[in-house]
């Protein structure tokens, strides 16, 4: 057959994602295995019964029909309102587009300031999409590694050093899905001062905003960044509804106005029902509230299980829906612990160097499982670790 486009070969080029460990794992549990799947972030739990309701409510009502390609007024409304608190800065509805999940506005923002040939910095640990949704675009990246050992914030110097001619962009992710950590203003003003002196776009992935024991810091909001950052966002953790794929773009209205001339070409709108659905969570914000306290009490659950654990540090896990644990004084090669851990307590966790070298030796938990199921993990957890220093020494 003729050949495919190097674009398309070229997303994942070695093949191998990172994610082998989890697949893995889904197929023997849905052969039957006792899995204990803490690999991937999909709720264990529905979206609330009232937006649920709103969907069927609207499918009944007759609105299965193409909507305007940035969203219907009444979304993309409901979407500068929860912008303006996310980030702190006011938002109107033409800064803003709906696209049907997180990553369609990670492509988007993307898509939008990077042309082939140019260059991008991701900060690292990185959500396991970055590479490839760079490479889609054409775009150069260079990965600059955050420290476990300072909790995974990152370095404006390491940032700026990597900065070259041709760098149009930052891209980062706050609270940071692998490792939890929730960047200090310190940090994201570090950041921004970069981007101002060097003319750079900052693409901020803010998908967790909500789960964060403190106030939430966005980067639009700090001096001279609201015209030069793009904020991603979506409704799959915020609102437990990851299967709806909504999902919005904050930033300047005439990237905005762009980026809809991209919607032309790609998804044409959303769909309407699940449109109406979604601005009904958004208005009378259905489910957040519960939504976060379970992550917190998860989180606390977790913690206090392993608190004290010999040889395993946690690092980050201030925020979002995941807990990084540092697992190197036990084995330095994380993806061999995984698999290990797998077939010795059939638990799956994701290998850290899935998202970077930066989180290479940790495992990465999520937090998708009830607080006694999480426990129960635990247990396992020590008793593989106690079997694994056995069987080393």
């Amino acid at each position: 057959m003729p050949k495919p486009s190097s674009r398309i070969t070229g997303i994942i080029p070695s093949g191998r994602d990172g994610w082998e460990v989890h697949f893995a794992a889904m197929t023997r549990k849905q052969a039957g295995e006792p899995i204990v799947m803490l690999s991937v972030g999909d709720h264990d739990f529905d979206t609330p019964a009232e937006t649920v309701e709103a969907c069927v409510a609207a499918v009944r009502g007759g609105f299965h029909h193409y909507t305007q390609l940035a969203g219907i007024p009444a979304l993309r409304a409901a979407m500068a309102k929860v912008s303006t608190e996310a980030t702190g800065v006011p938002t109107g509805v033409d800064e803003v587009i709906a696209t049907p999940g997180g990553q369609a506005a990670l492509y988007s923002a993307v898509q939008t300031v990077l042309d082939p040939g140019t260059h991008a910095i991701v900060v690292a640990p990185y959500y396991a999409t970055y590479p490839g949704t760079l490479r889609a675009a054409g775009a150069d990246f260079t990965v600059v590694e955050t420290h476990a050992e300072t909790g995974f914030q990152p370095e404006a110097a390491a940032i700026e050093a990597a900065v070259r001619e041709n760098t149009r962009a930052i891209l980062i992710n706050t609270p940071n899905n692998p490792t939890g950590a929730v960047y200090t203003r310190k940090s994201l003003e570090g950041i921004a001062d970069i981007c101002r002196r060097r003319d750079l776009w900052l693409l901020s992935d803010e998908v967790y905003w909500t789960l964060v024991g403190g106030d939430h810091v966005s980067p639009r909001s700090l001096p001279g960044m609201a015209e030069r950052t793009l904020v991603i966002n979506s409704m799959s953790k915020s609102h437990g509804m990851t299967g709806w794929r909504i999902g919005w773009l904050t930033g300047p209205a005439e990237i905005i106005r762009l980026a809809i001339d991209l919607n032309l070409v790609t998804t044409y709108g959303l769909t309407d029902f699940v449109s109406r659905a979604a601005t009904q969570a958004l208005e009378n914000r259905f489910g957040v509230a519960e939504i976060a306290a379970r992550y917190a009490a998860r989180r606390e659950t977790f913690l206090a299980e392993v608190a004290g654990l010999n040889r395993i540090t946690v690092r980050g896990s201030e925020g979002g829906m995941y807990i990084m644990l540092d697992v190197r004084d036990v084995e330095p090669d994380c993806e061999a612990f995984a698999w290990a851990f797998l077939d010795a307590e059939k638990v799956a966790v994701m290998p850290g160097s899935s998202f970077g070298e930066a989180a290479a030796g940790h495992i990465r938990i999520s937090l998708c499982q009830p607080e006694p199921v999480l426990a129960e993990a635990a247990t396992r957890l020590k008793r593989f670790v106690a079997n694994y220093r056995k069987k080393a020494t």
